[in-house]
């Protein structure tokens, strides 16, 4: 289970980077064809309803592997001074406090995506439905659950991490 789910998260950081990579270069068409435009060409319609929709699922694909590496921002003022003990519930707290917050979003975008599929809201360019974004973040929202359940056993000793993983703590 914990190479499938440090697995999963890997891919979905690379598939979170493939639609970062995708935008990128829809956004430099789009903003060539706007200087472009006494040629004939013209933006691409609709290019702040696709970054918007891109930048939401890149950014659920790459918080999973943000969290399992550890790679979250974190303020150790007085971290060090702590005694072990103190260090470890203060650690599956937090991790827990994660998974809740986590939870509460995910629950929130369920809540959201069936109030925008039953009253059939459109985008204003591309009369894309609206909840198409949603239904396209729920995959790695829900799989991201898992990831932040699977954290928090780390935390607890119930599994431990890969042995082979580097994390990468961002202390400030």
């Amino acid at each position: 289970m914990n190479r499938w789910i440090y697995g999963v998260a890997r891919a979905m950081a690379w598939a979170g980077g493939l639609v970062l990579v995708a935008i990128t270069a829809m956004s430099i068409v789009s903003i060539a064809g706007r200087a472009l435009i006494q040629f004939g060409l013209g933006p691409v319609p609709g290019d702040f309803e696709l970054v918007e929709v891109g930048t939401a699922i890149a950014v659920f694909c790459f918080l999973p592997w943000c969290h399992l590496m550890r790679g979250h921002a974190v303020v150790d003022v007085l971290w060090r001074v702590y005694p072990a003990p103190m260090q470890r519930v203060l650690n599956v707290a937090t991790q827990a406090l994660m998974l809740l917050i986590w939870m509460l979003l995910v629950w929130r975008m369920v809540h959201g995506l069936m109030d925008y599929h039953g009253n059939g809201e459109t985008s204003f360019i591309l009369h894309m439905p609206v909840w198409w974004g949603y239904a396209a973040c729920m995959v790695p929202a829900v799989l991201g659950t898992l990831v932040y359940v699977w954290t928090l056993l780390e935390s607890l000793g119930v599994v431990a991490p890969p042995e082979q993983m580097q994390f990468s703590a961002g202390g400030h």
